[in-house]
This record gives C-alpha cells, structure tokens and sequence, in this order.
C-alpha cells in the first residue's frame, strides 16, 4: 500500500469565542463553555483528515519535551495516526491561541516556540520515505529540505502556503517552485484572485492551484485546461468557528485528486468537506469520513457523485 508523507506543524490550541471584534477592556471574562483546549497545527490537521477519509499517513513532525508532547502522543493515538515519525526533539511543544466570534472573524497567534531553528532527524525521514506517493509538505522550516529530496525520488508535493501578497515571497519561494498541487488563501492578495493565477502560472509550474475564498467558496486553476473558475461554497450546517476551513478543504482536495485525477470532483468534494468542518469548534474537530462524504455529497449536488 502506498502512503501519502505528511511533513507539518502539531501544536497545543486553545480557542477562545468573543462577541465581537474589536474586544473591549473588561478586567475578567466567564465565557462558560467558550474556552477550548486541543492537540492542533497545520501538519496534524491534515494528517488526521486524511486518515478519516481512510488513507495512509507517514505523519512527520517535531514536539517538545513536555507535558505537551505528552499529550500529543495520547492524541495521535486516539485519531489512529502512527506517531513513529513524530519526534521530541525540543524543549517546548509549539501553542496558539485563537479568538473567534460568530460571525466568522477569528485572530490567531501562534508561539512556534523554538521548531523554526530545529532540522526534522534525516534518517527518520529515509525511513519515512519508503513507499510514498505523494508529499504534503506544510511551509515550516523542518519541512523545506524534503522538497529538493521529494523532487529527486519523483514524488508530486502538494503545499498550502496560506496567505501571500507577493510572488516573490522569499519565505516560501521554495514551496512555490516545488508545488504540483499549491494552495493558499485570497486573505492579503494585492489582485483578484483570477489575476493571481495567471501571474502564478507565470513564474512557477504548479499545474493545479487552489485559492481559498472564505464563505466565497474556492478558485480552482487547472493549467491544462486553461481554467480559472471559481467554485461556489455550499451550506451544509451552521457555523461555529472557520478556523480550520482551509487545512479541511487542501486536506479533502488532495485525498480526492490522489484518488481519482480528477480536480473538479475534488474542488467540489472539498467545498463541502469544509462546510461541514466549519460546524464544529476547533481546527481539528468536525472532520468527515469518506462515506460520510460521499452521502453529503450526494444530498448537496442531487444525482452527480460531487
């Protein structure tokens, strides 16, 4: 069987719902019921998507020495997430916390701790390599080295760089020039997000991107085809917290295209794998398996697979 090598950030989340941005100074607050802790980060939500939607996940990633990491293990155990690749090699587990309000608006701050400064151990990654066939390679430090590794060995990458407002981001650059499925968010583009294609496509080879529209729903460019369209999102429950909406859309996209080849039934299968994520309240939670997917939808498009 072949697996698919998942290389991202596993942090601590704690959530927190507000009434609204801007938040006024009160000295103390009882949101009872509004405050959350979870096992999170970029990396494990995707892993933990994909293993629901019932593929093989190599889970690469780096945790601290604490109580933690501790509970990571636990956690990765609890989701069915083989934590072999999943190592301790410093001193603090990386944490965020996210403010979010009903309308959707959310703040994010993330402590990396020290992970940015600390390389993934090579010869656990050899060994993590052995009968992969795709690389999701999250746009962390510890990661960037696999890219050329992953290039060699002939594997296609699929990254999400997230927010972007220059095609010359020298942050990520190299996951821009790696990427056969490249994902972001329209969050900070300085153009229209049919604009930003074409520029991409311009510099970098990627034949399949995706950008993020929020409750707009999805862009989808297939270079092939010369098609740059956008993809409606769709209702399927109301919204709780959109944290977490775009790691479920790149998560389901990839669990489909690695599937079949085919982005259009992909884009619209993630559409509605992200609605329904967004019904629950942390970054890792409200995560659908493949039949129940498949029934969703099946109620959304009426006769067509999705």
């Amino acid at each position: 069987m072949s697996h698919i090598l998942v290389a991202g950030l596993i942090n601590l989340e704690v959530t927190l719902r507000v009434d609204g941005f801007p938040i006024p100074y009160v000295p103390v607050h009882y949101p009872f019921g509004g405050v959350n802790a979870s096992i999170s980060g970029v990396g494990y939500n995707v892993a933990k998507a994909l293993t629901r939607l019932g593929r093989s996940v190599r889970f690469l990633s780096l945790i601290g020495r604490d109580l933690a990491g501790q509970m990571v293990y636990e956690q990765l155990r609890a989701d069915g997430i083989d934590d072999a690749f999943v190592v301790q090699e410093v001193a603090q587990t990386a944490h965020s916390v996210i403010l979010y309000d009903t309308s959707g608006q959310r703040a994010i701050y993330v402590d990396l701790k020290d992970i940015q400064e600390r390389p993934y151990p090579p010869a656990l990654f050899e060994a993590a390599t052995q009968d992969v066939s795709l690389a999701v390679l999250c746009n962390i430090n510890f990661a960037r080295p696999m890219l050329a590794q992953m290039r060699a060995r002939g594997v296609p990458i699929a990254t999400d760089v997230h927010t972007l407002a220059d095609l010359d981001d020298a942050y990520n650059r190299d996951w821009l020039e790696a990427a056969s499925l490249l994902f972001m968010s329209d969050e900070r583009l300085p153009c229209s997000p049919e604009e930003w294609v074409r520029g991409l496509w311009g510099r970098y080879a990627a034949p399949v991107v995706v950008i993020g529209l929020g409750a707009q729903g999805a862009l989808l460019g297939v270079r092939a085809d010369n098609f740059v369209e956008r993809v409606p999102a769709v209702y399927t429950r109301p919204v709780v917290n959109t944290i977490g909406a775009g790691d479920a859309l790149f998560s389901c996209f990839v669990h489909v295209y690695a599937e079949t080849g085919d982005p259009y039934r992909a884009i619209r299968q993630a559409v509605v794998f992200a609605s329904y994520k967004i019904g629950a309240t942390g970054a890792a939670g409200g995560l659908l398996t493949a039949p129940e997917l498949e029934r969703l939808c099946a109620e959304v498009y009426g006769a067509r697979d999705g």
